[in-house]
């Protein structure tokens, strides 16, 4: 009976569970609810492949990045090993470049002097003598005695004069200036090739220089471009003067490098003394708002100086004075009534120290000093250890050396070629310093006067060669070899060696025309010695004078 029941019952459960009354119209749906399954599974799908898509760039994108990353990474080691084998081949360029610098400075404190003079050396040079016809010694000796010996005479007197007016012309100066406030004025000093009686062209010209200082409590405090300041190199063999107070400490006070503060005052100095009225410097001649000494002001104190002595003494004279060149400022020039004239240079100077140095504020008649950089910028001269080396070594040569001999004829060539094809940048201070070369590069019994020919050539090629390499150095600036008897400061000699040629290396129009004057001298050099010369005797090579007919 219970079983019967149980299945009874399960029956009507199974028959209640299978009714149709809870599915109604399910077998209609069915298709629909598949397509639109289908559907929704397609796009899912799609969307499932793009993701996937999406995926596999980034993990593309990924790697990429990761080998840049690490090909990057190999690039900056290989770098850092490049830049430490680089730094190592720097440190040793570095190295060598400097013992070779060493070196080269090392030889050339012994032997920059000696440089061309060899006979080995002349041989190879002369390169624009070839074709040349260069005079021989009969025709030199001729020229010389007929255009040149005559002139010393004539040099002498022309010096005893103006030496005397000027004496009287600087001490009448003197006594026109105020003794509190002016510059004092020193003796007058002869320079160049009239004092070193090497010029022979007309017309004669004395060169002196005046040395002056400021009035107390005031001095000159000079730095050159090789006293351990930075000087550029267009600035090379040039100073300036600084006028300062005479109680002033050279080396500065710790006052004019440090901040005091408001409360605190410097014991040496006052605040009155540390800025001086502008007005004050300017009387001193020196450069608006600064305290350095301007060549201008100076070149026109000296004239108006100059006008006011003349004034005072003129009746005394029987000629005028006047300025003759106005592009230099100390050129003066005597008219006799007869219609003669006697022309002089009279410049300012200021000394170097306590030596025979000068800062020139202009050079007459020279480019030596034709750019400078500035009115603050003074030129340094050293004429005066130029004469006394002239000087000093003549006393060591034969009788009748031929040295003078030598820059007097190529002196006179060069002024009659200049004549011709106008001014170059060639000067007679250059030809001047290849003689000072030769001087001390050769031995004294080279400089006797039978030797006037060879020792012409040696000058000759000595300058071609300094024109090729586009260097000559200034014969005392750098040069450790200068005697001792003369005196000259150290400070120079172990600065490094000044090239004259130097402003030529960038002008190449202006050293293109002193090359090419320098040529065309040497293939006119027969005939203007010729000119000057009376008919030497035809001479065989069997040595037997043949006369003309």
């Amino acid at each position: 009976m219970p079983v019967g029941l149980f299945r009874v019952c399960l029956l009507v459960i199974t028959a209640i569970v299978n009714h149709p009354l809870f599915f109604p119209k399910e077998n209609g749906t069915v298709p629909e609810n598949t397509e639109e399954i289908m559907q929704k599974m397609k796009e899912r799908e799609e969307s499932l492949r793009l993701e996937q898509l999406r995926l596999e760039q980034e993990i593309a994108d990924q790697e990429a990045t990761q080998k840049a990353l690490e090909k990057a990474a190999v690039v900056v080691e290989e770098s850092k090993e490049e830049k430490v084998r680089w730094d190592m081949w720097t440190a040793l360029s570095m190295v060598i470049f400097l013992l070779i610098e060493l070196w080269r400075q090392d030889f050339q404190e012994g032997n920059w002097q000696d440089v061309g003079v060899e006979e080995d050396d002349m041989a190879v040079l002369g390169k624009a003598f070839k074709g040349v016809a260069f005079p021989d010694k009969a025709v030199l000796a001729s020229f010389y005695e007929k255009r040149i010996l005559g002139t010393t005479g004539d040099m002498a007197r022309m010096r005893e004069m103006v030496e005397g007016f000027a004496d009287d012309l600087l001490e009448a100066l003197r006594s026109v200036c105020n003794r509190d406030a002016d510059m004092e004025v020193e003796d007058c000093v002869g320079v160049g090739s009239m004092y070193e009686n090497w010029r022979v062209r007309k017309p004669f010209v004395c060169d002196l220089i005046v040395p002056f200082a400021p009035p107390e409590p005031y001095c000159f405090r000079c730095q050159t471009w090789c006293s351990g300041d930075s000087f550029p190199p267009d600035e090379q063999g040039y100073g300036t003067i600084k006028v300062c107070r005479a109680d002033d400490d050279a080396t500065g006070c710790i006052c004019d490098k440090t901040k005091l503060g408001e409360d605190m005052l410097c014991l040496l100095h006052s605040q009155l003394s540390s800025t001086r009225p502008s007005s004050e410097m300017e009387d001193l001649l020196c450069f608006k708002n600064t305290q350095y000494l301007d060549a201008d002001q100076v070149m026109k104190w000296f004239q108006i100086a100059v006008t006011k002595a003349w004034n005072r003494i003129s009746h005394k004279y029987e000629f005028d004075l006047s300025f003759s060149l106005l592009d230099s400022p100390g050129a003066l020039k005597i008219k006799f009534k007869s219609g003669k004239s006697i022309a002089f240079n009279l410049t300012p100077v200021v000394q170097y120290e306590n030596s025979d140095v000068y800062f020139i504020s202009h050079f007459p008649r020279s480019s030596l000093a034709a750019d400078i950089p500035s009115s603050t910028h003074w030129f340094l001269t050293f004429a005066v250890y130029e004469r006394r080396f002239i000087q000093l070594v003549s006393k060591t040569l034969p009788a009748n050396a031929c040295h003078v001999s030598c820059l007097q004829i190529l002196s006179f060539l060069h002024g009659k070629q200049c004549s011709l094809t106008g001014p170059s940048g060639l000067t007679n201070y250059h030809l001047k310093t290849v003689l000072l070369h030769l001087l001390q590069a050769r031995p004294s019994q080279d400089w006797a006067p039978e030797k006037l020919e060879a020792r012409l050539q040696d000058m000759l090629k000595f300058l071609e060669k300094c024109l090729h390499e586009k260097k000559l150095y200034h014969f005392f600036v750098g040069n450790g070899k200068v005697p001792a008897e003369l005196g000259f400061p150290v400070i120079f000699q172990r600065a490094e060696p000044l090239n004259l040629f130097r402003p030529f290396v960038l002008r190449r129009d202006i050293y293109r025309k002193m090359v090419d004057t320098f040529h065309e001298m040497l293939r006119n050099m027969s005939a203007l010695i010729n000119e000057y010369t009376v008919h030497i005797p035809l001479v065989h090579t069997n040595g037997i004078r043949k006369e003309p007919l």
